[in-house]
């Protein structure tokens, strides 16, 4: 992880999102403080409560592999002077927008049971709040009220039954929408509803008899507070993995703090990722993340891989104002130096584990070079004005693949492994960064932001797309919030059937 004068010295490419860290907590005893916050939160939430008088006590689940919510909640309902249901929440300040898909499960007893989103002033049974629900019946409102005690009122949507319900809050005015097929339609009414920070925001499901449980699953949960300035924004960094043709997307990794960056080990087991300046490792198939020893690197950034034969791991680290490259032992150990030079930035291992691949500011300007892993002196590839990075040789080792934004806008180029031969990849339809060919030879898969984007910043909505290695049309292997930390080293598995990535949420004001 990069200080502040390098960030500055290269905010185009390295924005790292130190403002994010500080949500995380500092380690102590490497793994443990993963494992007593894991059973803590639900999701992305901070707890679960039962507001109001229910005789039947609610419950809560997370499937961290689906991302689902699945809620049972009692109460007699949530209308009038009181409220009575079961809550998912999290304490938030300032303005906040959230969608979830909902589904209420069953037949259910009664027509005006209902689920969806709620912020509230307090957990108080009178409390005031704003609420967009679905009901049993299919209707769909935002229900609010305005002072503690009084009555609840209504704007009803035209809508019945959608499948997803987004709520914003903007200051004191709320508004809500209703979404059929993914899209949301458009906002209803606004209404104005005074609550002094920090509020409750969460799921709710509110069975409307008291002998009764209902039970509605949620997925696709965001919560986003787009007009607030990122240093005061908290984060879920959520480690995926998903298959060539898209069907296959998994959750492998979830903690409401930042980290970044997945390689793949050789034998397909665990994920490297970076976190705080140091690596950890995590078991594919989920589970609590370990601490990789980096010895005296404890400033590493996002740039690191482990060689073709899995025996070295090479790494980026700054034990001064700039970033040096380092070779170690795989499993741990004390990393030594191979480029003197910096800032320089590690992404490829060549095929024979004899050559690295980086990107190197020299002379106010940015380009690839390479430089024998057991040292000596690098070799410039690439002299185009501009940035050159991300570079990572294809499985033969005959082409080098990296972008450039040499022709105005960020592009996937190749050329030979000497730099030779130098081409343009894809198109000027999006600004397109970190190619990582299959070790199949098969496919090549890059991060796209809209062409708007300047640099690769973080918190952007952005594209995985992928495309055959020797050319051909690209499709969009996923769409996601992400951008900085997404897929910027090399991140297929090692029979190519999964690529690793991470993908974020903003989850409102810290606390």
């Amino acid at each position: 992880m990069m200080n502040a004068l390098e960030r500055d010295a290269r905010a185009p490419r390295r924005w790292l999102s130190g403002w994010l860290l500080a949500l995380a907590l500092i380690l102590v005893g490497g793994m443990g403080e993963f494992a007593g916050r894991a059973a803590a939160p639900i999701g992305e939430f901070e707890a679960e409560s039962d507001v109001g008088v229910t005789p039947r006590r609610g419950s809560a689940e997370f499937d961290t592999a689906r991302g689902e919510y699945r809620i049972t909640g009692g109460g007699a309902n949530m209308w009038e002077s009181t409220d009575a249901f079961h809550f998912v929440w999290r304490r938030m300040s300032g303005d906040v927008s959230l969608f979830a898909n909902v589904q209420l499960l069953g037949q259910g007893k009664q027509e005006h049971r209902k689920a969806g989103w709620v912020i509230r002033q307090s957990l108080d049974a009178d409390s005031p709040y704003v609420s967009a629900v679905v009901h049993g019946d299919g209707l769909t409102s935002m229900q609010y009220r305005q002072e503690k005690g009084g009555t609840t009122r209504e704007v009803r949507s035209p809508v019945s039954g959608p499948l997803g319900l987004g709520l914003e809050r903007r200051g004191d005015i709320f508004t809500f929408r209703a979404a059929r097929n993914g899209a949301l339609g458009r906002a209803e009414l606004p209404i104005n509803v005074t609550m002094h920070d920090p509020v409750y925001v969460g799921l709710a499901v509110c069975s409307h008899d008291v002998q009764e449980l209902e039970t509605a699953v949620f997925w696709d949960v965001r919560i986003e507070g787009p007009s607030l300035p990122p240093h005061k924004l908290a984060i879920t960094s959520i480690l995926e993995t998903i298959s060539p043709d898209g069907t296959n997307r998994r959750t492998v990794l979830r903690l409401r703090e930042h980290f970044e960056a997945p390689n793949w080990s050789r034998d397909g087991k665990f994920l490297i990722f970076n976190r705080l300046g140091r690596l950890y490792t995590v078991p594919v198939e989920g589970g609590v993340p370990a601490f990789l020893d980096t010895g005296s690197a404890t400033h590493c950034n996002n740039d690191h891989g482990l060689s073709p034969d899995g025996k070295l791991l090479a790494l980026s680290n700054s034990p001064g104002d700039r970033s040096l490259i380092y070779v170690m032992p795989s499993a741990g150990g004390e990393p030594r130096l191979i480029t003197p030079l910096g800032p320089s930035y590690w992404h490829g291992w060549s095929p024979d584990g004899k050559t690295l691949a980086y990107c190197a500011e020299r002379g106010d300007n940015f380009d690839i070079y390479t430089i024998p892993v057991e040292g000596g002196e690098e070799k410039r590839l690439t002299d185009a004005a501009g940035l050159d990075d991300g570079p990572e040789y294809s499985p033969d080792g005959k082409w080098i693949y990296f972008n450039s934004e040499r022709t105005g806008l960020m592009q996937i180029w190749r050329m030979h492994a000497d730099g030779s031969g130098q081409e343009q990849v894809t198109d000027h339809g999006h600004a397109d960064w970190f190619a990582h060919p299959s070790p199949d030879g098969k496919w090549l898969v890059f991060l796209s932001y809209d062409k708007s984007v300047k640099g690769h910043p973080p918190n952007k909505d952005v594209m995985l797309r992928i495309m055959p290695l020797e050319g051909g049309p690209i499709r969009v292997l996923a769409k996601l919030f992400g951008g900085q930390g997404t897929i910027n080293v090399p991140s297929w598995s090692p029979d190519s059937r999964r690529l690793a990535f991470v993908s974020y949420r903003l989850l409102g004001q810290k606390q």
